[in-house]
């Protein structure tokens, strides 16, 4: 089927955020060789513009959306490079899944409908502007910057949600913490002994579509671990890393840490009764969560002030959901995600995000970050955000999709908002007059390793689609 072959060309391209020169060529020559008219703007996001069939000449142009870049992230002992590698995709059953990566469903199935779409003789469609943006997993940078004078559509369809059956007509806003904590290796004690610990084999996940499964979270479980046994022992620690991207909960995370060999038999005790709570507490939501102990050999290690003091840092910086909308039943309305801790030349560095539908709310829990985490005596720094899109319960195009998706199907389409962020509020605040939806094919465990699309959804989403390009006006 022509849309799963693009889908596969698209993942054999590298394409991680920031490197969408690969990807962008491979459309640039599709257009060509297609004949499509396209244009380049000069943050990089790419227009390609496709004439409309015979009898819909007089339809008013409609755009459709999604974005070049995907969140890569890897098991731990997979040697994916990718800057060079390709996603290595196979067939299970129903689902398209990739070999120790995650699969790029997010969002290059919506990448692989626009290119089928646009060369499907039978479709049946008005103008049609295919709008492919760079960086959204990192900032939304394409939307940001895109050019508007390169779009006449007034009318958007995102292919960036996750949902068959449903129409999002609004998303959270979000906004990002970093610290950062200037520290001081000293010779470790010799009356010391050290350990690595390490936790993984999380489910992880998206910060904002899965966000509300309330998964663990690595960086948040070794601060837990980490606090509970300095309360009672020095503890000083020579290293902390863990997590993989701003919108990706932890999977994985280890810490390495001394301790006085007095305490030895205390330590591996209380050790392994946390490893057991915790593991009990999310039996349900994680129940493959993995530790793993190693003794090892270190010269140096933080003093244990200072290592008190970060640990508790961690131990206190909000993670999860924070509220769920009164407005919107179902959804989620504000959460946080502590999600990378990097220790490189003496620097402890933590990267969150924060989202919410509402901009104060947002805010808010940012600052409580920010401040939870300037107790270890961080420098603190609270970026800019974007802002959230807000729903508009009298969108004519939400209303004409939900009546059609009915007709189509014979079942009612679910119109809602998503936790996570989308493009559609900036292009609409950017474009005067513009009417945006969102939907997607099932993609269940988005940015993790464990990603799964499925294949008759995305069959469903395509023809659904194809559908609405005939009947709308």
């Amino acid at each position: 089927m022509k849309v799963f072959e693009n889908f596969k060309a698209i993942s054999a391209i590298p394409r991680e955020s920031g490197n969408e020169e690969g990807i962008r060529n491979f459309l640039v020559k599709w257009a060509e060789d297609n004949n499509f008219k396209y244009a380049v703007d000069k943050i990089g996001n790419l227009i390609v513009y496709c004439q409309a069939t015979k009898g819909y000449e007089n339809v008013p142009p409609l755009a459709l959306q999604g974005h070049m870049d995907m969140v890569c992230v890897k098991t731990l002992e997979s040697k994916h490079d990718f800057t060079k590698d390709g996603i290595d995709v196979y067939e299970d059953g129903d689902f398209l899944r990739a070999k120790d990566t995650s699969l790029g469903g997010d969002n290059g199935i919506a990448v692989a409908m626009v290119m089928d779409v646009f060369t499907d003789k039978d479709c049946k469609h008005g103008p049609l502007e295919a709008i492919f943006t760079v960086s959204e997993e990192t900032g939304l940078t394409g939307a940001f910057n895109l050019d508007v004078s390169l779009i006449k559509s007034r009318k958007l369809i995102n292919l960036d949600s996750e949902d068959e059956g449903i129409i999002y007509i609004g998303c959270a806003g979000g906004s990002d913490v970093t610290a950062k904590l200037k520290v001081t290796e000293n010779a470790r004690p010799a009356a010391f002994q050290t350990i690595s610990l390490e936790v993984k084999n999380l489910k992880g996940g998206h910060s904002g579509g899965e966000i509300h499964l309330q998964r663990a979270n690595a960086i948040k479980i070794l601060a837990r671990i980490l606090h509970t046994l300095s309360k009672s022992f020095p503890i000083m620690i020579s290293d902390f890393n863990g997590g993989t991207k701003h919108n990706v909960i932890p999977f994985q995370a280890k810490a390495v840490f001394s301790f006085n060999k007095n305490y030895k038999t205390q330590i591996f005790e209380k050790l392994e009764a946390m490893e057991n709570i915790i593991k009990n507490e999310y039996k349900v939501q994680d129940p493959d969560i993995t530790f793993i102990k190693e003794i090892v050999e270190v010269k140096t290690a933080i003093d244990e002030k200072v290592s008190k003091a970060f640990i508790n840092s961690l131990f206190l910086a909000p993670h999860g959901v924070q509220s769920m909308s009164f407005a919107i039943k179902g959804i989620v309305e504000t959460s946080a995600n502590l999600a990378i801790v990097r220790f490189e030349n003496e620097t402890f560095t933590v990267s969150t995000s924060q989202r919410s539908n509402i901009e104060s709310s947002r805010d808010y829990i940012s600052e409580v970050v920010a401040q939870a985490l300037s107790t270890s005596g961080a420098q603190v720094e609270i970026g800019n955000g974007y802002p959230s899109w807000a729903p508009n319960p009298n969108s004519s195009l939400a209303a004409f999709c939900s009546k059609a998706y009915k007709e189509l199907t014979g079942k009612e389409a679910e119109v809602t908002a998503i936790h996570a962020g989308l493009e559609c509020g900036i292009i609409n605040s950017k474009i005067t007059g513009m009417d945006s939806v969102s939907i997607g094919p099932d993609i269940w465990d988005v940015h993790s390793t464990s990603e799964h699309l499925s294949i008759s959804s995305t069959l469903n989403v395509l023809a659904f689609l194809k559908h609405l390009l005939e009947i709308i006006k």
